[in-house]
């Protein structure tokens, strides 16, 4: 009599199925296994957060870093001498590989939570490694060419921390379920307790992190002082071409107070304003002069720079993706641009009663104006009949000028002590954000020396300078900042402090709680 064994039945399992196929390959049930992964599987895993954390910075850091795109596609101008907006590229691999490698470590986390062995797919692992690799060469790239910004990473963290510590409370929390699975389900071993400590001490960290946070909006909404001026830096060069006419009266439009400008001096005498040392970026020089393209701007005479077109490259480059945007009567007014004059621009910011930033480039040695560039810059303020009280400050390169200088408020970009501010003679200080510290800011105002701070294009900064305290932004994006009629966040240091440890206590009381019940399991 033959005896027939009862067929077994196979409950269906398509989470599993999902979440192994994807990651390694293995859709069926026969190549799945729940033994301890391999020391070398263990290692991918380790390469794949190593990823997610690299991958994790570098996106943070660019998505700050959109308050200096502008200085950043400027920085590669320079070393190219093509224009092009590189941070597309950049962002499009960034949000890529970012997405990548979060979806596979989502899926390894859901491994060790089923208890499935770890077996990372090969053709993931060559994905995992380029990921690695690219970002990597960036992060590398980025330090060479623009190794100062940097420093926004830690400006930032003043208006960010408290939220990115609300995230980062969440995430270990959330951890600890696995945590909980792997220490207390399991028998004891030393590494076990490695594990368990490392998490106790990530936790502790995690939880005491708010005690080094230093955030200036954090503050009684009484102390806070008066909505920051705005000055048109280049005018509104998101809108129209850098300074241009139509660009300054675009950042009058945005409700911008004061407007900067760049000086250089023609050969003949005129102070015109152009940002680059070359003609090339911003005006047809390579159609109308091929053979002098190269040539230091302050080489040409006034008649000549005049003769140029400095809007039609704004149209055809289209640099802020903002073309789109504009009218056919602007483009048609954009498109007859020519380049500006030091004493057009002061004319209509005497219209606007307006005040005005001139920065200043120093002609070079062979120039024949090298000597009395000061004067030229002086005569084209007196002709355009401006109160010298509303040339609010003006930056004298080099600083040895000051001296030849008489009557009109003088700034410095360099960061300087009160003793040295009062020996030469400065009233002002135009500082980039990361030199300005809210410490320092407070000293300055205090002693009575005005502080401008530049670039400011984003709603965060300009909120966290707010609270600072400061004065007047330079902006290239007035009308973006005209839109912030308050900080984005401001809190009591009472309402911080409660928030912080009410999330403390609730962290501590999940915690407890997974390891009671994996306990329980």
């Amino acid at each position: 009599m033959v005896k027939h064994q009862p067929l077994q039945v196979y409950e269906k399992q398509v989470f599993v199925s999902f979440v192994t196929g994807i990651y390694g390959c293995r859709w069926k049930r026969y190549q799945r296994s729940q033994d301890d992964s391999s020391r070398w599987e263990c290692t991918w895993f380790v390469i794949l957060c190593s990823s997610f954390l690299l991958l994790l910075f570098w996106a943070y850091f660019w998505l700050v870093a959109q308050n200096d795109f502008n200085e950043f596609n400027w920085s590669v101008y320079n070393r190219s001498g093509e224009w092009r907006d590189e941070t597309i590229p950049i962002l499009a691999s960034t949000t890529v590989g970012f997405s990548y490698i979060t979806f596979l470590l989502i899926l390894a986390l859901f491994h060790i939570s089923l208890g499935q062995q770890l077996n990372l797919f090969w053709v993931h692992k060559i994905g995992v490694l380029a990921t690695l690799l690219t970002t990597i060469s960036g992060v590398v790239s980025v330090d060479d060419i623009w190794g100062d910004e940097w420093d926004i990473l830690l400006v930032s963290l003043q208006s960010t921390a408290p939220f990115l510590h609300i995230g980062a409370l969440a995430t270990v929390t959330a951890f600890s379920w696995l945590v909980a699975g792997y220490v207390v389900r399991r028998e004891r071993s030393n590494f076990q307790v490695l594990v368990l400590l490392i998490y106790v001490v990530i936790l502790l960290a995690v939880y005491l992190a708010p005690l080094t946070f230093t955030c200036p909006c954090i503050m009684d909404r009484h102390s806070l002082r008066p909505r920051p001026d705005i000055i048109g830096r280049r005018g509104a060069p998101m809108l129209a071409p850098e300074n241009t006419m139509v660009s300054f009266n675009r950042a009058l439009q945005q409700g911008a107070s004061s407007l900067e400008a760049d000086v250089t001096i023609s050969v003949d005498g005129v102070p015109f304003l152009m940002r680059d040392r070359t003609l090339r970026r911003t005006t047809d020089v390579t159609k109308v002069f091929p053979a002098r393209q190269f040539d230091d701007a302050t080489l040409f005479n006034w008649t000549e720079i005049r003769s140029l077109n400095a809007g039609q490259w704004f149209l055809e480059s289209d640099p802020y993706w903002t073309v789109e945007t504009l009218t056919a009567k602007e483009r048609g007014k954009i498109g007859t641009q020519t380049v500006c004059s030091l004493v057009e621009m002061l004319r209509l910011a005497s219209r606007a009663n307006s005040s005005a930033l001139l920065n200043v480039r120093k002609p070079p040695p062979e120039h024949p104006r090298s000597r009395s560039w000061f004067m030229d810059t002086l005569w084209a303020v007196q002709k355009a009949g401006i109160s010298h009280k509303r040339v609010r400050t003006v930056t004298w390169t080099p600083d040895t000028d000051r001296g030849r200088v008489r009557g009109l408020q003088q700034t410095t970009t360099e960061k300087l002590s009160l003793e040295e501010i009062r020996q030469r003679g400065i009233t002002s200080l135009t500082l980039h954000y990361s030199k300005a510290s809210h410490r320092d800011i407070q000293e300055y105002l205090t002693n009575n020396v005005s502080v401008t701070v530049y670039p400011v294009n984003e709603p965060w900064l300009y909120s966290l300078l707010w609270c600072s305290g400061v004065p007047s932004v330079s902006s290239d994006a007035p009308q973006v900042l005209r839109k912030v009629p308050y900080p984005i966040w401001l809190m009591s240091q009472y309402a911080y402090g409660f928030i912080w440890i009410a999330s403390d206590l609730v962290s501590i009381a999940i915690v407890i709680g997974i390891f009671c019940f994996q306990n329980l399991l």
